[in-house]
């Protein structure tokens, strides 16, 4: 199915992604109805319809789906069970094989390494003897983490020489586990990358990523990395994409090594179904957003050029610092993007700003 102007998109979660893709939709002329359990949340403001539901309703499911055209999610935690009774009823794109894909960090691992792709060394941990026998054979430091259910650091714990091992599995709550080796790396790159119903593929330029406290805190575009590095990067997007037949934009995180002979080297590190923090510079600083790019790819439209307008520096705001708002509109060249959130929380991401600066400017 192709959309056409005046469809609607029904967007499964009500979260800041789902409210700059409502207005990326609207900007083409489609209405947004959002799906999800929360009565308040920043999607509902910019969105032409809402429904107050819990995913496993599935009378409310079916009332939503008869009152959209299509359905996308705008998180991975949305039940695969969810997706799999809509998708008896209207198209879901991106499909339910990429959400429970990514669902599990063992079976994304798996589909990796099963791609020829490089990750992470890793092993499945079921107990806290198998812990045991994973650092034996992974070695120190390493990273436990939930299989399911984790994002910005939450369900993970670091095994350091002299961690005490068994603690550290009940911390995670006895959930499954898995085990990744540590990987010693020069930068964190991703690639936000589009396949469209027809199977053409676009990406935008490598993002360079840094972390405080496991949050995103700050993305440059260009990633300070070797035009080869950047053509390897986007190549593996698009075998990681294409194997999945996906529809919509997909975002690989990757970590960038220096490699024994002293070029650069990629390691995939995990896969996000959906736009993608280390996107959002697009709204300001590409010819066409993430946003735009999926809900084109969603409706079937051709996908947008991902021309860069300059040298591109998005900050998130964590917390308090969305209250320097009023500095930052009085900043000239700083474009200020506010979530709608009434409450602010120590690590919750409250908006971003962005900078474009021109080409060789410092």
């Amino acid at each position: 199915m192709i959309l056409t102007p005046g469809a609607t998109i029904g967007i499964l979660g009500a979260g800041q992604l789902g409210r700059m893709l409502a207005m990326a939709a609207a900007r083409l002329g489609l209405r947004s109805h959002i799906f999800a359990p929360e009565t308040e949340a920043p999607a509902f403001d910019v969105a032409s319809a809402r429904t107050i539901g819990a995913y496993e309703d599935e009378a409310a499911l079916t009332a939503f789906a008869e009152a959209v055209d299509v359905v996308t999610y705008e998180f991975e935690n949305v039940p695969t069970s969810c997706v799999d009774f809509l998708s008896a009823l209207r198209p879901v794109r991106p499909g339910a094989r990429a959400l429970s894909l990514t669902q599990d960090r063992l079976v994304e691992k798996s589909f990796l390494s099963d791609l020829g792709l490089r990750t992470a060394p890793f092993m499945a941990v079921e107990d806290a003897g198998a812990l045991v026998r994973a650092v034996a054979a992974l070695g120190r430091p390493s990273i436990l983490k939930t299989r399911r259910f984790g994002y910005d650091g939450k369900g993970q714990a670091l095994i350091r020489e002299g961690s005490n091992l068994s603690a550290l599995y009940r911390g995670l709550g006895g959930e499954p586990t898995i085990l990744e080796g540590f990987v010693n790396f020069e930068r964190e790159v991703s690639v936000i990358a589009a396949r469209g119903l027809d199977g053409a593929f676009a990406a935008f330029d490598i993002c360079e990523n840094e972390h405080e406290k496991h949050i995103l805190a700050r993305t440059r575009v260009p990633a300070a990395i070797a035009p080869a590095t950047a053509a390897a990067a986007v190549a593996l997007a698009r075998q990681i994409i294409e194997a999945l037949d996906y529809v919509g934009v997909l975002a690989v995180e990757m970590f960038v090594t220096r490699e024994a002979d002293g070029l650069e080297g990629l390691v995939v590190n995990e896969l996000a179904p959906r736009v993608h923090n280390s996107g959002h510079w697009t709204i300001d600083g590409a010819q066409t957003s993430q946003f735009e790019q999926h809900v084109r790819a969603i409706a079937g439209w051709p996908l947008g050029a991902t021309t860069r307008r300059g040298r591109i520096e998005m900050h998130n705001l964590i917390g308090e610092e969305a209250a320097g708002w009023r500095e930052i509109l009085a900043e000239p060249g700083l474009c200020l993007h506010l979530y709608g959130k009434m409450e602010v929380r120590s690590g919750r991401k409250m908006g971003h700003v962005t900078r474009i600066l021109p080409e060789g400017a410092k």
